[in-house]
C-alpha cells in the first residue's frame, strides 16, 4: 500500500475537498514553520511522532525536512530512541490497568 507516488494524488484529493485541504495546508504550514520552536526541532518532533504512528510517508517527508533544516544523523538516531522510549513507556503505564491493586 505504501508508495510515495500516491502523494501525486494529493492534488485530486484537494480538488475533491478543497476547503478542507486548504485548511489542512494552512495548519501544516503554521504548525511546522519557524516560531518559538525552530523548524529543525519541529521537524525532529515530527519524525518522533511519525515513528510512533508508523507513517512511512511522514517519516520520509519529515526526515528530509529535518535534514534540510540542519538535523544530523546523530539527532535522528536519538529521536528514534525518544520515540521508542515513549511508545514502550505507554505500554508499561497502560499495564497498570491490568493490575487488581
Amino acid at each position: 500500500m505504501y508508495d510515495m507516488n500516491n502523494l501525486k494524488k494529493l492534488g485530486t484529493l484537494g480538488k475533491n475537498a478543497e476547503s478542507a485541504m486548504k485548511a489542512f495546508q494552512a495548519l501544516d504550514q503554521a504548525a511546522l514553520g519557524d516560531g518559538a520552536i525552530p523548524k529543525k526541532y519541529k521537524e525532529l518532533i515530527a519524525v518522533a511522532v511519525a515513528l510512533t504512528t508508523q507513517c512511512p510517508y511522514c517519516l520520509e517527508i519529515h526526515k528530509d525536512h529535518a535534514v534540510k533544516a540542519g538535523a544530523t544523523e546523530e539527532e535522528l538516531a536519538e529521536v528514534t530512541f525518544v520515540a521508542a522510549a515513549l511508545r514502550a513507556g505507554a505500554a508499561v503505564v497502560h499495564g497498570t490497568h491490568l493490575m487488581d491493586k
